[in-house]
């Protein structure tokens, strides 16, 4: 892992997770334990209104404090009930946390390579509905990042189990002085929840 965000992930304090939050990522961690235990393929899918910003935070940290932690059967997606693009400030925070991140594609929904471990298969970001070819059919963790897509998707279509775990938008902060602040600030704060998940998981 890329020592930048190494050492990032060693500095987040799990001990800041209230236990409210803690109460609401339970059923993630007992999915992905259970997964686990049973040497069975571990996949979440990160649902968001747009798939323009927390789903993709949360796909990218999962994915890398999987990775942590040493739980190598993990495969994270994201998706949206809606396709828009990755938004730039997104992507922007995770470079300057130490990501490597470049774009494959041109247009109106750019695709990006992320890398975090220079022998780790990059993850692939853009922005795509959650039922998109890209992302699995079935078997997998439904985890719904904003409120809106948890209201909106009653029913996910090979979800085997729905988990929301929503997030406030930094899109509110969008083309203010507050707006790195803020997106650095909801990065963070998926990032120590997701490692709370995965330290979980590793002690079970």
């Amino acid at each position: 892992m890329f020592k930048d965000i190494n050492l990032y992930i060693e500095n987040l304090k799990t001990d800041s997770i209230s236990e409210d939050r803690k109460a609401i990522l339970q059923p993630l961690i007992d999915f992905v334990s259970l997964k686990s235990k049973q040497k069975q393929p571990i996949d979440l899918n990160f649902i968001c209104t747009h798939n323009s910003r927390r789903s993709h935070l949360s796909q990218v940290w999962a994915q890398v404090l999987s990775n942590y932690f040493n739980i190598f059967n993990v495969t994270c997606y994201s998706g949206g009930t809606e396709a828009t693009a990755l938004f730039p400030k997104a992507a922007e925070t995770l470079s300057k946390t130490g990501f490597d991140i470049k774009t494959i594609a041109e247009g109106n929904n750019p695709i990006y390579s992320i890398k975090y471990n220079d022998n780790a298969h990059p993850i692939i970001a853009f922005s795509k509905t959650y039922d998109d070819a890209f992302n699995p059919k079935s078997n997998f963790a439904a985890i719904l990042t904003c409120s809106s897509a948890d209201k909106g998707c009653p029913f996910i279509a090979g979800a085997e189990k729905r988990i929301p775990i929503t997030y406030e938008d930094p899109k509110a902060f969008d083309n203010t002085e507050l707006q790195d602040e803020k997106y650095l600030e909801r990065s963070t704060q998926i990032a120590t929840e997701m490692k709370y998940v995965f330290q979980q998981v590793s002690t079970q």
